[in-house]
C-alpha cells in the first residue's frame, strides 16, 4: 500500500491522535535544526552551542549568552507551516488529544493547537531570576542586548537549558497523552534527545508512525515509515 494512503487510514480511523514533533517540522518554517549539517552544532562559534546554552554559561556569561540567542534562537517572524496547521485542524476536529514538542517556538499554538506540552519550554515566556515578573517576548526585543527586570535582576528565558531538568509536570502529562493514544505520529526529530526520547516506551496503541528525513534509532519498532518533508507529507493528505 502506499504509504501516504496507509497514513490517510490511520489518521481516518483514529480519533485518539497524539503528535510528537522536533525540529524538523520547524525547518520548513525557516528555522534551523541543531543536528544536521547545515545546522547549529555545525557552525563555529568561539564556545560550542551546548556549553553556551547551559545553565552555568547563562548565569555567568549572560551578555554571551544573549547574543548568541537573539542571534541564533530566536525568529519571532516565523510562521506556522502546513503540518503545523494540519495538525491544529485535527485537534479542532476532535481527532487530536494533544502535541508534545521538542520545539520552543510557539508554531503549533500559532498555527491554532491549544493541547501542546512544550518539554522544553518556550521563548514566548520569560521571568527575572530574582523577582519571577514575567515577560513576553516583544518586551524582550524592546529592552538591552541582556535583558534586566526592574528590581534588577536578569531576566531567564523560559527554555530548559543544558543542566537543567524538564518540568516534572510537562513529562507527567506527555506520558499520560502518549499511553492514551491509539495513534502516535513522530514528526521531524530523529529521537536522539534524551529524556524525550524515550517517552516512545510508554506507547501501547494501534500504530507508531515515523515521518522523518532520516533514519531514526526506533524506525525497527514503527508500523509505518516515511522518510520525506512534513510539506510534502501533509500536503497530500486530506485534513
Amino acid at each position: 500500500m502506499d504509504k501516504i494512503k496507509q497514513l490517510q487510514e490511520y489518521i481516518d480511523s483514529s480519533n485518539k491522535i497524539v503528535f510528537f514533533t522536533g525540529a524538523g517540522i520547524s525547518t520548513e518554517s525557516n528555522i534551523p535544526d541543531f543536528r544536521s549539517t547545515s545546522g547549529l552544532y555545525n557552525q563555529d562559534y568561539d564556545f560550542p552551542p551546548e556549553t553556551i546554552l547551559s545553565h552555568h554559561f547563562f548565569c555567568n556569561n549572560p551578555n554571551e549568552f544573549y547574543r548568541f540567542y537573539h542571534n541564533k534562537m530566536i525568529y519571532p517572524d516565523a510562521k506556522a507551516n502546513i503540518a503545523h496547521l494540519a495538525i491544529a485542524k485535527l485537534e479542532q476536529l476532535n481527532k487530536c488529544l494533544g502535541v508534545i514538542t521538542q520545539n520552543i517556538d510557539g508554531l503549533h499554538q500559532l498555527a491554532g493547537s491549544k493541547a501542546v506540552i512544550e518539554l522544553h519550554g518556550s521563548i514566548h515566556r520569560n521571568y527575572c531570576t530574582e523577582c519571577k515578573k514575567f515577560y513576553s517576548l516583544p518586551e524582550i526585543l524592546s529592552k538591552d542586548l541582556t535583558p534586566i527586570c526592574a528590581c534588577g535582576g536578569l531576566i531567564k528565558p523560559d527554555v530548559v537549558l543544558y543542566e537543567e531538568s524538564l518540568n516534572e509536570t510537562d513529562i507527567d502529562v506527555a506520558c499520560s497523552l502518549i499511553q492514551s493514544a491509539d495513534l502516535l505520529i513522530i514528526c521531524g526529530t530523529s529521537l536522539s534527545v534524551y529524556p524525550a526520547a524515550g517517552f516512545l516506551r510508554f506507547f501501547k496503541g494501534k500504530h507508531l508512525v515515523l515521518i522523518n528525513k532520516t533514519a531514526t534509532a526506533y524506525d525497527d519498532q514503527a508500523d509505518l515509515i516515511i522518510q520525506d518533508s512534513l510539506g510534502n507529507v501533509f500536503s497530500s493528505l486530506q485534513i
